[in-house]
Formats: C-alpha cells, sequence, structure tokens
C-alpha cells in the first residue's frame, strides 16, 4: 500500500529549491531543455516578477515519505480577471510523477487556494500567464522545445484527462513547424497579397532598433492590446510587464528579426521573433559555470533556429494584407541571417487568420498544447 501524499505550500528557501529541482529529476534524458536555475529563482521571486504588480501565487510541493514528488502553483491575475470582469484562477508550474493519487492532491491543493481567493473558475496550466509556458503538450512529444515552449510526456494528458480530476479541455494550442529559407515555396496568394500591401496600401517594413527597446514595446503594446483583445485568455500588457520584458528580449535579440510595419510613419502592425535559446541552454545544462557563459556570449555562431512568438495587425488594417507583408519579411530577412528555420506559434486552434497564414506558409502543426478548466 502507497504512502499517503502530504501536500504543503512553500514556505522556506529549501522548499522553493525543491520546487524548481523536481523537473531537472523527472526529465532527465528527455527532449526537455533544463532553464537556467538562476533564472527560475529569479521569476518565481514576487518582488522581482512583474507579474506579482497585478497578481499573487502560491506555491505547492506534495511529499511521499518525505521525497518531493509533485508541485503546482495556483494564482490570481488581477488584471485578467478586471479585463474580462470574471472571477478565474490558474494554476501552472505542473509536474508530477506518474500517479493519479499525486495529481489529484495537488489539484485539490490549487482547487482550495482558489476558493479561498474568492475564484468561481480555473484555467491551466500556465506559467505564471498564458503568455509564458503554458499548456500540456499531447502531440510532438518526440521534438525538443523552443524557447518559452513546455515539454510533458504523455502520462501528464492521460492522468489529467481521466475524469476523475474534473477538468475539461479549454483550448488547444499549435506550434507550426516554418522554414523561411525559400521563399519560392509560398502560395501564390500569400505573395501576392503580401507585394499588394506595399504597392497598393503603402505599408513599409522597418526594423525594431534595439537601443531604443523598451520605447518600440510600448508601440508594441499598442498593436497587441488591439490585435489580441477579442482573443481567448486575452490580458493587457501592465508598464511593469513591458519593462520585464524589454529585458527578457534583449537576451534574446537577434538583428532583424523585430519587425514594424508602418502606413506614414504609424504603426499598423508588428512580428517579433527570436533566436531559439533554447539550443544554448541545453549546453549550459541550467547552469552559467563553468562553462555555461561561454555558450551564451557565442549564441549568435550556434543557434541556428527560431520561434516566432508574436505576430499582430491592428483591426482596421487587417484587409490590406499586412500580415503577408510581415511574412514576406520574414522571407527577406531569413536570407541575411543563419536563422532560417523553427516554429511559429503558440496559435489558438480558433485563430483562423493565423492558422490560415501558416498553412499558406507551408507550416505544419509540430506540436498541440492543451489547456484545462474547471468551474470550482
Amino acid at each position: 500500500m502507497s504512502s499517503p501524499i502530504e501536500v504543503r505550500a512553500v514556505r522556506r528557501w529549501s522548499d522553493l529549491r525543491a520546487f524548481i529541482d523536481l523537473p531537472y529529476r523527472l526529465h532527465a534524458g528527455t527532449p526537455w531543455v533544463p532553464p537556467l536555475r538562476l533564472e527560475r529563482w529569479l521569476y518565481l521571486n514576487r518582488r522581482l516578477n512583474a507579474y506579482f504588480t497585478h497578481g499573487r501565487a502560491q506555491y505547492f510541493l506534495a511529499r511521499r515519505d518525505g521525497r518531493v514528488v509533485g508541485r503546482i502553483s495556483a494564482q490570481v491575475d488581477h488584471a485578467y480577471n478586471a479585463f474580462h470582469d470574471n472571477r478565474t484562477g490558474m494554476f501552472g508550474f505542473l509536474e508530477f510523477e506518474e500517479d493519479p493519487a499525486i495529481l489529484a492532491a495537488l489539484l485539490d491543493a490549487a482547487r482550495a487556494w482558489l476558493r479561498a481567493a474568492g475564484c468561481d473558475h480555473v484555467i491551466g496550466p500556465m506559467d505564471l500567464t498564458l503568455n509564458d509556458e503554458a499548456g500540456v503538450l499531447i502531440d510532438g512529444f518526440e521534438r525538443a522545445p523552443l524557447i518559452k515552449q513546455p515539454w510533458q510526456p504523455p502520462y501528464y494528458q492521460r492522468l489529467i484527462e481521466d475524469e476523475a480530476t474534473g477538468l475539461r479541455k479549454a483550448m488547444d494550442l499549435y506550434s507550426y513547424s516554418l522554414d523561411v529559407s525559400d521563399r519560392e515555396k509560398l502560395h501564390h496568394l500569400l505573395v501576392s497579397a503580401g507585394e499588394r500591401a506595399q504597392t497598393e496600401f503603402g505599408l513599409t517594413v522597418r526594423k525594431m532598433s534595439r537601443r531604443h527597446l523598451r520605447r518600440e514595446l510600448d508601440t508594441f503594446a499598442e498593436v497587441y492590446n488591439e490585435a489580441w483583445s477579442n482573443n481567448w485568455g486575452f490580458v493587457p500588457y501592465s508598464k511593469e510587464d513591458l519593462d520585464a520584458y524589454a529585458l527578457e528580449l534583449q537576451l534574446v535579440y537577434s538583428p532583424g528579426w523585430f519587425m514594424v510595419l508602418e502606413k506614414d510613419g504609424k504603426t499598423v502592425a508588428m512580428a517579433i521573433t527570436v533566436m531559439d535559446v533554447n539550443q544554448i541552454l541545453r549546453k549550459m545544462n541550467g547552469r552559467l559555470l563553468p562553462l555555461g557563459w561561454w555558450y551564451f556570449l557565442r549564441r549568435h555562431r550556434i543557434v541556428d533556429q527560431l520561434r516566432v512568438g508574436f505576430l499582430g495587425v491592428k483591426p482596421e488594417f487587417q484587409h490590406t494584407g499586412a500580415g503577408p507583408a510581415l511574412f514576406l519579411a520574414h522571407f527577406d530577412q531569413a536570407e541575411r541571417s543563419r536563422l532560417k528555420r523553427g516554429e511559429a506559434g503558440w496559435i489558438l486552434e480558433t485563430n483562423r487568420g493565423m492558422n490560415r497564414g501558416l498553412r499558406a506558409m507551408n507550416g505544419e502543426i509540430v506540436k498541440t498544447y492543451r489547456v484545462y478548466e474547471q468551474d470550482l
């Protein structure tokens, strides 16, 4: 007979260390890419993560006979609830050994905390928001995750979708393979739409300035808030979020891949494509020392993959071919860069425009992540 599962809130530094360490043990020898441990410490710190200017969270550890066997977070994003006028909570950082009793105990702890916080609905997993690592991998297990993509073994989906958990599918998120090395492979309608955006509507592509990246992100937020506001799971960026995002993007910046589409000097669309620094993180194995720092400094010579993270068009310009124009700009940039292939995503399964556009770029869905929900 198995020993009982004990779930307790993370209170001490030793608890937080165990919380961070668990996936390194669970996923050793798999396609999972170990994040930098220092970055995880900073991310989970309530005084340093911008999320905690508009949200709160509690981390939990599950133990059996004193051994850590699972973890979970429960969080409330007040900005999300204010925008959607609801009382939704989230769970995230979900990791557990292959045992339904462990998962049940973790979910019970998260649900109890969220009910006490006044929530009547829960969605997840997400770490801590949908724009960070989100969802459970249900397809594409053999592929290594790109930057800010989760990876879990198949038993996660199987146990989570057991009716005993009470969770149901909320949304699937797609990641598409992307090869921008050969413009000749593009669908001719996409090419003509992109070219017409420039010749008929006078749209021009400008590359973001790294020096003025924080200022550029204010404009990005305008596009993001207009283009994504009707999408499932949307939450607007705050000033503090943008400050933190600017610092993150400096670490994955590659010249030419942060793009702005303008009409008479005014921004109408933007795309942010980042180098896949997971290729470096795998070599670093979670640590800066002894040689991790050396790999990171040489990232521009090592990384040859990209991830299209954001591509959005203001609603009043979506008829102009602005999206296809940004797609074509990726192929033009690839001619001058070592980054020629990777993935685009995640993309909501309900986002018909982006799904259609990526198929026109010969993209194929190679990973699917599932987000779950439950009434409390």
